[in-house]
């Protein structure tokens, strides 16, 4: 059996419109990230998310995005760091008080979309998340992509931190994901996600979208709750690395 934290994006639903087969990913990861308002989410949609996953035992994560409702955070929206602060702090805050009046205990934050991408690369826009966070609640765990800028940010101010790889996404050369407005930037077979995953966690290393194979650090593995086929992806993953 490996021990290995598998994360999933979730509470992606808004008012009418329904995104991902929640309640059935719960039963195959042991964390999730749930959706704070600004990219996906609304306060009901939280609150039934965080009532699901303490009734599955998962560790419950903030998933901070740009205010880009109609774009689903993935839109590049340009904001410095002291504004990186304030959206972070304001979202991890009320999902955090939605926890606590669970009975509960935010574990972990994880920004979202293009508000991740951009912090893997720009220290700045790292530091500002990173300290949002350590001012909020030092004692939480701060997920970023794999040896990235936020990761180091994180170390830097004084967090715990999970270095995350991606079950369903390939990797560019640097280290980053292959951005969704190209080819094979998701992925959907199942053999394909299981033998990339098996690689990150035993061997330490990805295989790029260009062949090349690049190290990599994984603490934590996501899969992604708006993957169409996102359930059979996290019952094959949690099968293997459970060893039932």
């Amino acid at each position: 059996m490996m021990m290995i934290d598998l994360n999933c994006d979730l509470g992606e639903s808004f008012g009418a419109y329904t995104i991902g087969k929640d309640e059935e990913m719960m039963k195959y990861v042991t964390s999730v990230n749930v959706a704070c308002g600004f990219h996906a989410g609304d306060p009901q949609v939280m609150l039934r998310t965080v009532k699901q996953a303490n009734t599955y035992g998962l560790k419950i994560g903030a998933h901070p995005g740009l205010p880009d409702l109609q774009g689903f955070g993935r839109r590049n929206i340009q904001i410095t760091p002291d504004e990186a602060y304030a959206l972070v702090q304001y979202q991890v805050g009320a999902l955090f008080a939605m926890v606590k009046a669970q009975g509960g205990q935010l574990h972990h934050v994880k920004p979202h979309g293009t508000l991740y991408n951009m912090a893997a690369k720009d220290a700045g826009l790292a530091h500002g998340i990173a300290k949002a966070v350590y001012d909020l609640d030092d004692s939480l765990v701060l997920y970023g992509l794999s040896e990235s800028e936020l990761i180091k940010a994180g170390q830097e101010v004084g967090l715990v931190v999970a270095n995350e790889v991606f079950a369903d996404r390939t990797y560019q050369s640097d280290g980053t994901l292959t951005p969704r407005s190209l080819p094979d930037a998701v992925l959907h077979d199942a053999d394909r996600v299981e033998e990339q995953v098996m690689r990150m966690v035993q061997n330490q290393e990805v295989l790029t979208a260009d062949g090349r194979v690049i190290p990599i650090k994984a603490d934590t593995i996501c899969l992604h709750g708006d993957n169409s086929e996102g359930v059979t992806l996290a019952r094959r993953l949690h099968e293997k690395l459970s060893g039932n």
